[in-house]
């Protein structure tokens, strides 16, 4: 083969992975020219309202994944963390790039770090996982939605509609965008534990392409792969949909796999966290294992109840 097609979303962050992805493509197979497919996906279009409201999967996902279907393009880059546990038949998730800085990170044009913030103060996150955790630590916050892309979400916060935003470290990194927030915090992953597949790239190929898999598998980062397909696995067994609270997070260290995860309400109540310390060796079932500890631990009346609950009027306010 002489031209390989991507398809991608068309926000910026999404086009940088892309670019990335063509530009390390093209320096292992030199013959290959790579273009992009530049897509429109429904989670981009729908801005007026959090996307746990839509129902469905796939909402940054299914537009590519039909692309590649209909013969428009060969592989599909992602945010690992937008990829459903669920592919469609004649696709298959065959390679995850080199993890990054998982980090969420703390933004404010008036206050320091979260510490800082005064009693009632305004945080904008659309992210029940940030919600939950956010609201864990600090009840007092008021926590409003917030939607748009980084650009706009970053104007909303200059304009002052937000006293505070969150959003994920490597995406303001990777478009250079941290330097004009005058205070920012980075949270540990003590403080804020990541969705499942954060900062990890999923590249997605038409299932029976025996060259695109080796291409593809040429960009694998083994340990990322085993990290995220723990976390995969979890959120599969343990059904969370859209709408469901949930962190999860899996890191090797020297020989051992860490695996923390939690799930609760969304206003930071009903908290169940849990941690297994397993060996490298010994972790290919690492996250069936823990979802069937949090599920006799009664995860999923939490996850029923929370569901229920999310966005509704118990919820903090929204914009």
């Amino acid at each position: 083969m002489n031209k390989l097609i991507i398809a991608t979303r068309v926000s910026d962050l999404a086009l940088w992975q892309a670019y990335h992805i063509k530009e390390r493509i093209e320096k292992l197979y030199p013959e290959i020219t790579v273009a992009l497919n530049k897509i429109v996906s429904n989670g981009d279009k729908i801005l007026d309202k959090p996307l746990a409201l839509i129902g469905g999967k796939g909402h940054f996902t299914k537009e590519l994944e039909d692309a590649m279907l209909a013969g428009e393009a060969d592989i599909a880059v992602h945010s690992l963390k937008d990829v459903p546990t669920y592919i469609p038949e004649g696709l298959e998730l065959v390679c995850v790039t080199q993890r990054q800085d998982q980090s969420d990170v703390f933004l404010s044009h008036k206050y320091e770090n979260l510490d800082a913030l005064p009693m009632g103060a305004v945080v904008g996150t659309t992210s029940l996982r940030r919600r939950m955790q956010l609201l864990q630590q600090r009840p007092d916050l008021k926590v409003k939605d917030l939607r748009g892309n980084v650009n706009t979400r970053l104007r909303k916060l200059g304009e002052g509609q937000y006293d505070a935003i969150i959003l994920a470290w490597i995406g303001l990194h990777r478009l250079d965008l941290l330097k004009n927030i005058p205070f920012t915090q980075k949270l540990s992953l003590d403080m804020m534990i990541p969705p499942m597949g954060q900062a990890a790239l999923g590249i997605e190929i038409v299932a029976d392409n025996a060259k695109i898999r080796e291409i593809a598998q040429s960009l694998n980062d083994e340990n990322t792969f085993i990290c995220t397909q723990i976390e995969r696995d979890f959120i599969s067994k343990i059904g969370a949909g859209c709408s469901a609270p949930v962190a999860c997070n899996a890191v090797i260290e020297g020989k051992n796999i860490i695996f923390r995860t939690m799930i609760g309400f969304p206003d930071g109540t009903q908290i169940m966290n849990e941690k297994i310390i397993s060996e490298i060796t010994k972790s290919k079932n690492l996250g069936s294992t823990m979802a069937d500890i949090m599920i006799n631990n009664g995860a999923l009346k939490i996850l029923e109840n929370a569901e229920k609950i999310a966005f509704k009027d118990e919820m903090p306010q929204r914009l």
